[in-house]
């Protein structure tokens, strides 16, 4: 099967144009390039039989789509002439525009870029280890990136427009996309890609990352083994659903997991997994489906454990009544820059959901619900590291009182650029080792030695 219409035999004589390659050089593109680019693209969807494209197999449709705009590229060398690299860097760049998402593709290829994010069609920023640099990739024009966004949003049945011009959405590798369009973005369509790994960290790249020390496994291993409901809280890019995922390999094989989220990220290993998903409302502004409204559904489908991806409305009730009411070995993130504002941004969360219920009720509901909170940070210098695992161990008057197990502290910064900085044990025997002697988990008793540090 062949894309053309009526087949022809088409040959590019590589070698000879090799004598004359040159390296390929990250410099500034100029406005032609790209407008020879769309020509090419142009005529390559006018002469090639869009109908097989989706029944072809990947490989052979990749060579055809080669030979195709090798052929164009020959026809319209007087106009731009290229040499090897030249020719190799146009011929991939039209197979990413076809197949794939167009200048964004190499960037999401890139397994060391954690985050893509496109300021107007001109401007593109990748973060690499934790620290943002600028681009010299770029789209033709707002059309062009418009019509990439549309891709991406069509592929998970969202919609974007005037009327809608706000979207979240993922990438078939789990990534999560946040778009906005004009009127809102002034300056252009806005794209942010948080991407995840398509081998999801483990607890031992996380200690190789040093982002928590080995002495830490044991511990983490035991909180969710024994059914503690855990709360993540961190800021923007700080690792929570990293973290998150990474716990969750410890649930055992033998639960049944649900997982709620508004736009599909958490990969988990297990086979006995129930995945759902939010659903923003349609044209005419029907068909709804929150968190909340998830959250109330899974309590009738026999679950082990519920994950909800982030608390970030009034959904934060029914996932603490779901944490009171038998589903313990919870968790869930919520943003927030301390364990203590994590609380109060809980309790503020559920006033929300519009029910008249005294405040000093609602954080014995927390404290009695949650069991643990974990913090974690984007440091200075963009690593990522657990700086505070804290127990909720009851309310103290009006207070819900808590005692923090380690920690990170933080001392100076190097010549470099790098914190420096030790993980700490405080002193403190945590009231959780009783569950976890009743479900059989064994902890070393020097594990909370306060003489215990690890300089990073």
């Amino acid at each position: 099967m062949a894309l053309l219409e009526k087949e022809e035999e088409i040959s590019v004589d590589y070698k000879k144009i090799a004598d004359t390659a040159e390296p390929e050089t990250d410099k500034f593109i100029p406005d032609e390039y790209f407008e020879f680019k769309a020509k090419i693209h142009e005529r390559l969807l006018d002469i090639v039989d869009l109908s097989i494209i989706d029944t072809m197999d990947p490989d052979e449709l990749i060579k055809q789509i080669k030979l195709v705009t090798g052929k164009i590229l020959r026809e319209q060398s007087d106009e731009m002439p290229l040499n090897f690299s030249e020719r190799e860097k146009i011929l991939t760049e039209i197979i990413d525009e076809v197949l794939g998402l167009g200048p964004l593709e190499p960037f999401l290829k890139d397994p060391t870029i954690s985050d893509i994010l496109v300021n107007s069609y001109k401007n593109i920023y990748v973060e690499r280890c934790g620290k943002l640099e600028s681009t010299h990739a770029r789209f033709r024009d707002d059309e062009h990136l418009l019509k990439i966004i549309d891709r991406i949003v069509s592929s998970v049945g969202r919609r974007i427009d005037e009327s809608n011009p706000m979207v979240d959405a993922r990438l078939a590798d789990g990534s999560r996309v946040n778009i906005v369009i004009p009127p809102l973005a002034l300056d252009g369509p806005m794209v942010s890609i948080r991407r995840f790994s398509v081998i999801p960290l483990e607890l031992d790249d996380l200690v190789k990352n040093q982002t928590l020390v080995p002495e830490f496994r044991d511990l983490l291993q035991g909180l969710v083994k024994a059914k503690l409901n855990i709360l993540l809280s961190g800021g923007t890019g700080s690792g929570k659903t990293t973290l998150l995922n990474v716990l969750s390999r410890f649930i055992p094989e033998t639960e049944r997991i649900v997982t709620i989220e508004d736009a599909a990220e958490l990969q988990l290993k297990q086979d006995h997994v129930v995945r759902m998903e939010t659903r923003p409302a349609n044209i005419e502004g029907k068909g709804e489906i929150i968190q909340r409204d998830l959250l109330k559904n899974s309590l009738r489908m026999r679950p082990d454990r519920i994950i909800v991806g982030e608390v970030r409305g009034s959904e934060s009730f029914d996932m603490l009544q779901a944490m009171n009411t038998g589903h313990d070995g919870s968790l869930t993130t919520i943003h927030a820059n301390t364990p203590r504002d994590a609380l109060m941004r809980l309790e503020t969360m559920v006033a929300m959901a519009n029910f008249d219920i005294p405040s000093e009720f609602i954080r014995k509901f927390i404290s009695s619900a949650i069991d643990i909170v974990i913090q974690v940070s984007r440091l200075a210098d963009g690593k990522r590291k657990l700086i505070s695992l804290q127990e909720i161990i009851g309310m103290e008057g009006n207070v819900i009182t808590m005692q923090e197990i380690f920690s990170f502290k933080q001392t100076r910064v190097d010549e470099k650029g790098n914190v420096k900085g030790h993980f700490l044990f405080n002193g403190i025997r945590p009231k959780f080792l009783d569950k976890f002697r009743t479900v059989g988990i064994e902890i070393k008793n020097t594990t909370f030695d306060p003489s215990f540090r690890v300089e990073v």
